[in-house]
């Protein structure tokens, strides 16, 4: 066989024979010429070698315009007169939707749809009156219907006319129910979902006089939003103009006159403009400086505010804890972080980039006129029903500025020991050292391993209007009822060291020092433990005997540490198996051998394939690990006598303590993790 039997890779089609099915995957968010070409290769080469079952899989597309749809069937129809198919699978939700609304659904099956189309609501029978539609779905009581229905024959009016105006129903639901029993598509107009080429086919002012837009052309067929899709001479209108057959689809006039002003104003930005912008966003501190004519026309043009609110939502609706935005030296790109882990989800043109982080210096009330040095600010935006914060940090670099938002979505965050995912053995540790009245207890890991979230669970389950908690942070990252969270300033001299000595001079029963990163921090919170406090902190080592090394490598006296330290935990985050794609499979033997796990045992592993879910990562989601030890007479003796490396970890094996390594292990064995993550993030496979 040729060149197709084995994966192969362009720079925009990746081309994969499996089975029966050849699956061709492009690998840009955009279908452009290139990637149209080659895809055209690919099928003509899998017709010559009679492969005639074709899979388009779109998992990495983020929208297609009128001519990607139409190439959808041109390739099918290079293998159907040949008893072949093809079928498209991973679609998101916007090209779903694309082809719901030109119909190409119907000619081309969705694989995934084989799971099933979705319907928002029961179908009604296909006489069934409008009126009775609404009342049938809930939307409308009978006494309001009558009452319409008298109004309707009084003044002429259409029923869904007289509903909106009457706000009993809203417009979006007379759309959708009329466009039912019209079987006409009702759509919510959105980036992605429309040809900002086809839109503009028609002027401006005639699309505005209309009230209509043109969404695709398939085919000499073209796709036109409207409100009133039984208005034959307004059909008419538009055929004669663009000479080609027009399909209608529903939609609210308000979407309409939006998409046109997009499409006509800055039609530069639409096409990055591709994720779903819900309604309910709203920047709460949106602070603008006095002078706008400071600002940017194109930072202040609405394309640029809808594609950075866009950012923004998604990023809190796929759970990132962080937003890149970088630029290059073609074009730039946003990234998020999921899980721990960078994942690219569009490439903005290079000219809009500068726009995009002025407007988020708007939001975070900075200097947009400053581009020579590093910005920091806060964001404050309400979606999804929920608070958001965001941290602006810019950075000038070779190719301009790369902005990064640190995402503070206090309701997704663990402020409960309940839901650190401990083990009973640790839980109980942990929560006997927090028992504690004195004491030092550490948080220990990497950055990102989730030490600030254990330490804000900790003083979750210690607030009590009978203690004075106060804390130290650099930044505060979540607000605490009750808890005195104060800030470190090191601009101003105010650094954890001072802050700390002023802390204990306001007769605090627990103190949270965010982060001991030098000998006078260090020493202050060994005396702070030493004299009646309860001091959490968090260090950076990567385990948990570690951390006393390094106390003592900080200049702290092993006396003095002996008998402060009521603990360390050491922790790490770990991605669990996404379980929209999760398969199981029986261990090798090497993997059953390396962890003596019994060989006449069967026993079963579990991994991601990947998919659109997962970012075709295999993970979702994160579960903590944790390795504990608690100070007790032995351990001070040991770390009294200045204890090397090696010393603390013969004491560790020798209590038969469960390390890091093995808790990950036990974690892989009950299919919540993989073997591959666990060595990923321990580093010790």
């Amino acid at each position: 066989m040729s060149e197709v039997s084995s994966p192969q890779t362009s720079e925009s089609v990746i081309c994969t024979p499996i089975g029966v099915m050849t699956y061709l995957a492009p690998t840009a968010a955009h279908i452009d010429d290139a990637t149209l070409e080659r895809l055209h290769a690919y099928v003509d080469q899998c017709v010559e070698e009679r492969r005639y079952r074709l899979v388009v899989d779109l998992s990495r597309v983020h929208h297609m315009d009128s001519r990607a749809l139409e190439a959808l069937l041109d390739l099918q129809d290079k293998v159907i007169g040949l008893g072949g198919w093809l079928k498209v699978a991973q679609v998101s939700e916007t090209i779903r939707e694309a082809l719901r609304i030109t119909r190409i659904s119907n000619a081309i099956a969705l694989l995934d749809d084989e799971v099933e189309m979705r319907s928002e609501s029961p179908v009604q029978p296909a006489g069934m009156r409008l009126g009775d539609r609404f009342v049938a779905k809930g939307l409308l009581d009978a006494k309001h219907l009558e009452e319409a229905l008298a109004i309707q024959q009084q003044s002429g009016k259409r029923l869904g006319e007289i509903l909106i105006q009457r706000d009993w129903v809203s417009e979006q639901e007379v759309l959708a129910t009329l466009g039912e029993q019209l079987d006409v598509p009702f759509v919510r107009l959105r980036p992605g979902l429309y040809d900002a080429a086809v839109v503009r086919s028609i002027p401006k002012r005639t699309a505005e006089r209309l009230n209509v837009v043109p969404l695709f052309q398939v085919r000499g067929e073209v796709t036109l939003a409207m409100t009133d899709a039984q208005s034959i001479p307004l059909i008419n209108e538009v055929e004669e103009r663009l000479r080609c057959r027009v399909r209608p689809v529903l939609a609210r006039s308000d979407e309409i006159l939006k998409t046109i002003l997009e499409s006509h104003d800055d039609s530069s930005l639409t096409d990055e403009l591709v994720i779903e912008l819900d309604e309910d966003f709203e920047v709460v501190e949106d602070a603008f400086p006095a002078d706008l004519s400071a600002i940017d026309e194109l930072a202040a043009g609405s394309p640029v505010v809808n594609t950075v609110n866009s950012i923004i939502q998604r990023a809190v609706r796929e759970g990132a804890s962080d937003i890149h935005l970088e630029p290059a030296r073609g074009r730039a790109r946003v990234r998020f972080r999921i899980d721990g882990v960078l994942y690219e989800i569009m490439r903005p043109r290079m000219e809009l980039h500068p726009a995009l982080v002025s407007r988020l210096k708007v939001m975070a009330n900075l200097d947009i006129a400053e581009r020579r040095l590093p910005q920091d600010g806060r964001i404050q935006v309400h979606t999804q029903g929920r608070m958001v914060d965001l941290r602006f940090s810019s950075l000038p670099g070779l190719f301009g500025e790369k902005v990064v938002l640190r995402v503070l979505d206090k309701s997704q965050a663990i402020l409960n020991v309940d839901n650190l995912g401990m083990q009973d053995d640790v839980k109980e540790t942990f929560l006997g050292l927090l028992a504690r009245s004195y004491g030092l207890v550490l948080v220990t890991g990497p950055t990102g391993s989730g030490k600030t979230t254990t330490l804000y669970a900790a003083l979750s389950y210690l607030n009590s209007i009978e203690k004075n908690i106060v804390t130290i942070e650099d930044p505060i990252e979540y607000q605490l009822d009750i808890i005195n969270q104060n800030d470190v300033r090191p601009a101003i001299g105010l650094t954890f060291a001072k802050m700390l000595k002023h802390v204990l001079r306001q007769d605090p029963d627990v103190v949270m020092v965010g982060e001991i990163r030098e000998r006078e921090t260090a020493e202050i919170a060994v005396q702070a433990a030493l004299t009646g406090h309860l001091v959490l902190s968090t260090l950076h080592t990567n385990d948990s005997v570690g951390a006393v090394t390094r106390m003592i490598e900080m200049g702290v006296e092993p006396y003095l540490l002996s008998s402060a330290l009521a603990g360390v935990i050491a922790q790490r985050l770990v991605r669990t198996i996404c379980q929209q794609c999760k398969t199981t499979f029986l261990a090798p033997p090497e993997i059953v051998r390396r962890y003596g796990w019994p060989e006449d045992e069967r026993v079963q592993l579990a991994r991601g394939r990947g998919c659109p879910e997962c970012f075709d990562s295999g993970y979702r989601g994160r579960v903590a690990i944790h390795e504990v030890i608690e100070t007790g007479a032995e351990l001070q003796h040991l770390i009294m006598s200045n204890p090397s490396r090696d010393q603390l970890d013969s004491y560790f094996s020798s209590h038969s303590l469960k390390t890091l390594l093995q808790r990950g292990v036990d974690k892989a064995r009950s299919a919540e993790t993989t073997i591959e993550e666990i060595g990923r993030v321990v580093s010790a496979i």
